[in-house]
């Protein structure tokens, strides 16, 4: 553990990096992968079981929790970590991704946003200083500056506007977040599915000198293609020395062309979410377990899988779960989605010092074109 925030970079294997954050609550591997705890909580999970499948860092929405517990009432008892039993590192996402997804419910101006409560229809404001004083107020360890993300397609006039007024935020953010020993804040590069907008973007950002650099504005309905081509451009503009983190990514796939393009972190509510409609993730690809295939099936999951819902319980169990709307069902299929995103970054981790990474992930992604095994016969 370390006093300051630190990143290194240990090895490297062509753009691929393998990596260190140490900050005084933990020690993060990258490329690592962040489960989504929204509400300050992993769905579906006890935090025990997160760190046990090998998290170092989760992720918490200032948002969500702005709205419900209420930022105030989370510090008056001790901040995000003690309220939700979570002693290690967490990164607070700024609520500009409500700026786009709950677009009809929000007002913006230079000066920030006003939204109105999916919950209750409340108004409340959100400026880049009033997300950084929230953050603050969780205890977050990796904080984000609050920006504009724009759904694509989109005018390039539109993406120009957020672009602009994402860098604008991004200053008074920095100035709002001040020097904090021990913590980050991150600045977000923005510019949708245009390569100059992404350049001067993260050019701006990088003059700011901040303690890491995050992608938005990707994974929000554009093609796979389109948002490898815009990391092609935008990571070689990001300084070397500073963790670079693909926000809202993704898929498996995603992950290991993202980490080949040189992202160091990813947050992603997929594993979580999948798992609660009965689909899982494993070595041989998804799992859809609401298909009557699995009915009479003895077999688990992944018989080597080393986490318990995919070894110990019959695909046939599972089967009956969802199709009954037992939440063990979701518990377990969550657990094994994230324990699989976690073994897929210690492989991709390992491959990287060895310097086989292109290797394995030509295999992995072999294992999943393969498919699952065959029907079980009776």
């Amino acid at each position: 553990m370390s006093e300051e925030f630190k990143f290194n970079v240990l090895a490297s294997d062509g753009k691929a990096r393998r990596g260190e954050i140490t900050m005084p609550r933990g020690t993060i591997r990258t490329p690592a992968f962040m489960p989504v705890g929204t509400g300050g909580t992993v769905k579906a999970m006890y935090m025990d079981q997160v760190r046990g499948v090998g998290a170092d860092i989760i992720l918490g929405n200032t948002y969500h929790l702005m709205l419900r517990p209420g930022a105030e009432r989370v510090a008056r008892l001790g901040g995000l970590h003690e309220f939700a039993r979570w002693p290690h590192p967490i990164l607070t996402d700024s609520g500009g991704f409500q700026v786009m997804s709950l677009s009809k419910l929000r007002k913006l101006s230079e000066k920030g946003v006003t939204f109105r409560s999916h919950i209750d229809g409340a108004a409340y404001e959100m400026s880049p200083e009033r997300s950084i004083e929230i953050q603050g107020l969780l205890d977050s360890d990796i904080q984000m500056q609050l920006d504009e993300c724009t759904a694509l397609p989109a005018t390039p006039k539109e993406i120009q506007r957020a672009m602009e007024l994402s860098l604008r935020w991004a200053e008074r953010c920095k100035v709002a977040f001040g020097d904090q020993p021990g913590k980050a804040m991150f600045g977000i590069v923005q510019g949708g599915d245009i390569p100059d907008m992404r350049v001067r973007s993260a050019q701006a950002l990088k003059a700011l000198d901040l303690k890491g650099y995050a992608v938005g504005g990707l994974a929000v309905g554009e093609p796979q293609e389109v948002m490898l081509d815009m990391l092609d451009i935008t990571c070689p503009e990001l300084p070397e020395e500073k963790p670079r983190y693909l926000m809202g990514v993704g898929t498996p796939d995603d992950i290991i062309k993202s980490v080949a393009r040189g992202i160091d972190m990813f947050d992603c509510v997929m594993p979580t979410r999948a798992g609660r409609h009965g689909l899982a993730y494993t070595r041989r690809g998804k799992v859809n377990l609401r298909n009557a295939r699995h009915a009479d099936d003895p077999r688990p999951l992944d018989e080597e899988s080393d986490c318990p819902a995919a070894r110990d319980y019959s695909r046939a169990y599972l089967h009956h779960l969802i199709k009954s709307g037992e939440s063990l069902g979701a518990m377990l299929l969550t657990w094994n989605n994230l324990s699989y995103y976690q073994q897929l970054m210690s492989e991709i981790r390992a491959s990287i010092e060895a310097g086989r990474f292109v290797d394995r992930s030509a295999e992995i992604s072999e294992g999943w074109a393969r498919g699952d095994i065959p029907l079980h016969q009776g």
